[in-house]
């Protein structure tokens, strides 16, 4: 019995996202694989399986339930945020030499992180928008950031998810309100020049046959921007496929397993771009995209005429072989 670990949870704002994610896989979860959920939270961590709860024990890496321990096979890591889309559980977890299904360390750690992630990907000639990065104890200088990046502004948490903490600035007097909302979710913070074109996002996974591309998504936001209202609130429309050229749909798809490979990342990955003028610009890029029902990944899938369980089984069988 492969008995496979799936971590949800998590340790920031994302927590009950992560959970409706991890709950959608469990119910399409693939054929010669069984899961036990372990809920991320204050330690100790829950272990659930068979409709059992235990704990998670750390000094062995095993799920402790009704006495009986359980190793792992392998672990599925889908916290959104820390401490697993930043790649620490893999790093706990390779200890042990449990494989994970998807982006290991130092993959989840750059990829997570917006501004670091970019500037690495800028140097392949990925296209990004041009950013300012700001700590705690970086003095404001609006006039600077008005000369190198013009107005309207993004103003980003580097490592948060679900659009926590974004805030678009219109007016310099805005500034300082929004570092202060993005501090509030992270240590760093990313000002970024304001792209005016179409937002896309491409799912890419590895299958049996290499790399392979999902149907585009469109996204058109209600509000100001994909924030967490529009993506989990219905406050936006997700248009799949999006409404763009093959030529420039094809450009996006090489470019996302590109970005996939430089980062030599795993399992499924959702890359987010915004296409101006037919170049798409990397806004950023997902490790673990949500996968509740209101998800756009697994819209993607039913667009693609491709089964939950059996997109899993795929994942699942060429990941555990790769590792």
């Amino acid at each position: 019995m492969k008995i496979i670990g799936v971590f949800c949870g998590g340790f920031s704002s994302e927590f009950a996202i992560s959970l409706k994610s991890a709950d959608t896989i469990l119910k399409n979860f693939p054929d010669g694989y069984t899961p036990i959920q372990i809920t991320v939270a204050q330690p100790p961590f829950t272990a659930s399986f068979e409709g059992k709860t235990g704990v998670f024990d750390f000094n062995t890496a095993c799920a402790v339930i009704d006495g009986t321990s359980y190793s792992l096979s392998g672990a599925l890591v889908y916290t959104h945020g820390d401490p697993g889309e930043n790649g620490k559980l893999q790093a706990y977890l390779a200890m042990f030499n449990i494989p994970c299904i998807n982006a290991d360390t130092l993959a989840s750690a750059l990829s997570f992180d917006k501004w670091y992630c970019n500037q690495f990907l800028k140097s392949f000639e990925i296209p990004v928008a041009k950013s300012i990065l700001f700590t705690k104890d970086h003095e404001l200088d609006a006039a600077s950031v008005l000369q190198n990046l013009g107005l309207p502004v993004f103003v980003k948490p580097t490592n948060s998810g679900s659009s926590f903490g974004i805030s678009k600035v219109k007016d310099v007097d805005q500034l300082a309100e929004a570092l202060a909302i993005a501090f509030e979710e992270s240590d760093h913070v990313v000002i970024e020049s304001f792209l005016d074109g179409i937002e896309v996002t491409c799912g890419v996974y590895g299958s049996h046959q290499g790399l392979k591309t999902l149907p585009l998504t469109e996204i058109v936001s209600e509000n100001e921007y994909f924030d967490f209202e529009a993506k989990y609130q219905g406050k936006s429309q997700e248009i799949t496929p999006a409404r763009i050229s093959e030529t420039t749909t094809l450009l996006v798809q090489s470019m996302a397993k590109r970005i996939y490979s430089l980062l030599n990342l795993r399992s499924i990955a959702r890359i987010d771009f915004m296409v101006v003028n037919d170049v798409p610009y990397l806004i950023e890029v997902n490790t673990t995209p949500g996968f509740s029902t209101e998800s756009i990944v697994p819209k993607m899938l039913q667009v693609a005429g491709i089964p939950i369980r059996d997109f899993w089984q795929t994942i699942f069988d060429v990941e555990l072989k790769r590792s």
